[in-house]
């Protein structure tokens, strides 16, 4: 079954890193990143951008202050009831909620 790869533009790998477009494109430049060209436009690979943008200090914090890190916090699951983990669930639970 062949993979799912996910492809960005670079503007949206800025938006998404938050980093400027400039930082994006000077690393394609440099092969930093994997890309293909479609229509002329250049795909970064997502699996690529997410490396690429933890190998460097200022990259990760633009990453964690301004692009999609920032969000991580908010989407962190508050009960445990429903956590994907089920071992975050002490063996004494129940599914059913105490009315």
């Amino acid at each position: 079954m062949p993979e799912n790869i996910v492809r960005l533009t670079p503007s949206q790998a800025a938006q998404l890193f938050g980093v400027n477009e400039r930082t994006v494109r000077r690393a394609i430049k440099s092969q930093e990143l994997r890309y293909v060209v479609v229509r002329g436009r250049y795909k970064i690979n997502f699996e690529s951008l997410i490396k690429w943008s933890q190998k460097n200090l200022l990259r990760q914090t633009k990453f964690n202050r301004t692009g999609i890190g920032q969000y991580v916090e908010k989407w962190r699951i508050k009960n445990k009831l429903y956590s994907p983990n089920p071992g975050a669930i002490s063996p004494g639970e129940t599914d059913k909620p105490n009315i």
